[in-house]
């Protein structure tokens, strides 16, 4: 009955006029960088922490929320109408979306996306509320080891998760966790890494990093990649609406995508995509039509995109209680936080219960903002897709800029800005992933000063680490999470290489 009560109490702060206002900008907005292909959640949101820096705190963590759900509501029309996932998370849905497109049935492949992602999305976030006071509640008995065994566990599967090789990650991790050392010591006040520059005291701003990384190094990569063959859009024939057969076809699928993606997006090691593929290949084995998947089978539309937003919730679940992100946009996400001086975790529920509960009963309101928003402006949102990238990326690059100048008026902000603009181009250009480096550089002085913590207690014996089971738990599952895709990729190459040796003789 609690967790009703809060909930309660939640949808009262979001139903104020002003946060209704912020959800609904939020919503608009993520569905719209969803449309538009390359510009993701993690990119908008970035953008606009300069912008909301002085704003409500609660409003603003709405509408972050509001653009991370519409984001992977958006994303699907440019699967489907485009063949060109507008997130990660949507390549699955082109897979079956932009045959039912071309098949002139645009219409009901886009209705099944819209309304299985709002089915999805208010079952998750239910589960989101029912289920984070039990993590909190547990959270609550971690000592400093336990910390910091969490940690290691945050940064190992955040390395292994994204980019092709655990060693690209780890390394993308590491610059994080350097540029995390910058600034005054907290324990020992003395200043490192700083060069005598003043600015460089309170160390850098997660803000400028992230709008650098994702705003101007996709510009600059966008910009470097010269141009490209225009895309040709699949005109939406016939009718919007889904036929009474389409319908029965799509509600197992929606609650069975649900069903996969909301546990795997809750996962330290989760990801959207992760469920996407999952679900598709059990709507692939579980149908009394398989002949028609790789033709337009409109199960393989719902049941991804029901499991790409449960999995948007369910990434909510170890930001909010553990204060660990699992995908670029919770990374952004999570320095939108510390940017109101809030760290989230089981202390916030019990601080700032108003914003965290306002934050979930949100998304309740978002999902029907956006299956309202999603069906009628169709035609809007493909409209989008007509915008010139050379006016699109030269906007981001000047609101960028803009947006960080208001926020921190330095020339030595602006310097930092282009320089880590630069390194995220660079990052791009040679494969290795961007959000380590921002997790890295979030999450590495929590660390340090976990691991200090903890050394304090034990008067230096380093084996207080492992004196915990849940932090000997952890930190196996830490070990595991590296050691485990770096064999798998070693006995796919073998296999590959043993097929080529084959085919050879």
């Amino acid at each position: 009955m609690d967790t009703f009560a809060l909930l309660g109490d939640g949808l009262l702060t979001a139903m104020q006029p002003m946060h209704l206002l912020y959800a609904l900008i939020g919503v608009t907005l993520g569905t719209a960088v969803g449309v538009l292909p390359g510009i993701g959640p993690a990119l908008t949101v970035a953008l606009l922490l300069p912008v909301t820096y002085r704003l409500d705190p609660a409003g603003s963590l709405i509408m972050f929320a509001g653009i991370y759900y519409g984001g992977m509501y958006g994303g699907s029309t440019t699967s489907i109408l485009l063949n060109t996932p507008g997130e990660s998370a949507s390549i699955v849905t082109a897979l079956e979306g932009n045959k039912m497109a071309r098949a002139g049935r645009g219409g009901p492949a886009l209705a099944t996306a819209a309304i299985g992602s709002f089915v999805a999305g208010l079952i998750a976030t239910l589960g989101l509320a029912f289920i984070a006071p039990a993590i909190v509640s547990f959270a609550l008995s971690f000592g400093p080891a336990e910390y910091f065994a969490l940690m290691v566990l945050a940064f190992v599967t955040v390395s292994a998760a994204f980019g092709d090789s655990a060693l690209r990650g780890l390394t993308a991790l590491a610059i994080g966790l350097t540029l995390g050392l910058i600034g005054i010591d907290l324990q020992t006040g003395q200043t490192r890494l700083s060069f005598g520059i003043p600015e460089l005291l309170d160390g850098v701003e997660v803000t400028t990093l992230a709008v650098a990384l994702f705003a101007i190094g996709e510009t600059l990569s966008v910009a470097a990649a010269g141009h490209r063959t225009p895309d040709t859009v699949e005109a939406v024939r016939g009718s919007l609406w889904m036929s009474r057969e389409d319908w029965a076809r799509s509600w197992k699928p929606w609650l069975r995508g649900t069903a996969i993606g909301f546990p795997i997006g809750a996962m330290p090691a989760g990801g959207a995509e992760i469920g996407t593929f999952l679900s598709y290949a059990a709507e692939k084995n579980l149908s009394k039509r398989p002949e028609e998947f790789g033709k337009g089978a409109i199960e393989g539309v719902a049941g991804p995109e029901a499991a790409n937003n449960a999995s948007a919730a369910g990434t909510l679940v170890p930001l909010l209680t553990l204060g660990l992100p699992t995908s670029a946009t919770a990374a952004i996400m999570l320095a939108g936080f510390q940017q109101f001086g809030l760290q989230p975790g089981p202390l916030l529920f019990a601080t700032r219960p108003e914003i965290v509960w306002g934050l979930i009963a949100s998304l309740l309101i978002a999902n029907f903002m956006l299956v309202v928003l999603n069906l009628p402006l169709i035609g809007l949102w493909v409209r989008l897709l007509t915008v010139p990238r050379p006016w699109l990326y030269a906007g981001i690059l000047v609101f960028a800029t803009l947006g960080t100048i208001g926020a921190n008026p330095s020339p030595v902000e602006l310097g930092m800005l282009l320089v880590f603009g630069l390194m995220g181009y660079g990052l791009r250009r040679f494969g290795y992933p961007i959000a380590p480096v921002v997790v890295g550089l979030i999450l590495g002085p929590m660390a340090e000063q976990q691991l200090r913590r903890a050394l304090q207690i034990s008067q230096g014996d380093p084996t207080i680490l492992v004196h915990s089971p849940l932090a000997i738990v952890l930190l196996l599952l830490a070990l595991s999470a590296l050691v485990v895709p770096m064999v798998l990729r070693a006995r796919g190459r073998g296999q590959m290489l043993e097929q080529l040796a084959a085919n050879e003789d």
